[in-house]
């Protein structure tokens, strides 16, 4: 159902693949981005983006879960990191795989920014996902 690519001519990506093909007539899921607030709408691990970074998995898994759907067939994400510092970068990508959502390994960019949308949000993830049909009784 997903075929993962890792291109022999490019360098090999550490826990992603650079590309991800699924046939024609399954069912995907585009989720929203994911943010760190929690229920109630408040900011999640100020200051923090790992915390942070762990609640937007938990949002997002929340997200696949309402559509028949899990961290297993996500297909691609985009990971968006308040920060110029590697380091941080680096920090939010652990988080990220010790998840599942590499496990496929799935296709992903992973990127520094100037600000994102709520007021001391450090970290916002958005994915593309299988919806796979439903088994059995």
């Amino acid at each position: 159902m997903i075929q993962r690519v890792t291109v022999p001519g490019l360098f090999p990506p550490p826990t992603y693949s650079h590309v991800s093909v699924v046939e024609a007539g399954t069912k995907l899921a585009f989720l929203a981005g994911s943010v760190p607030l929690d229920a109630e709408g408040e900011l999640v691990g100020a200051g923090d983006p790992v915390r942070q970074a762990e609640q937007v998995i938990a949002n997002l898994t929340e997200q696949l879960r309402a559509v028949g759907s899990g961290a297993a067939h996500v297909l691609s994400t985009d990971v968006y990191v308040v920060s110029s510092e590697t380091a941080a970068l680096s920090a939010v990508w652990e988080v990220v795989e010790a998840s599942g959502l590499s496990g496929g390994p799935h296709s992903s960019t992973l990127l520094g920014v100037s600000c994102l949308g709520y007021p001391g949000q450090l970290v916002e993830i958005t994915a593309t996902a299988v919806v796979p049909e439903p088994t059995g009784p």
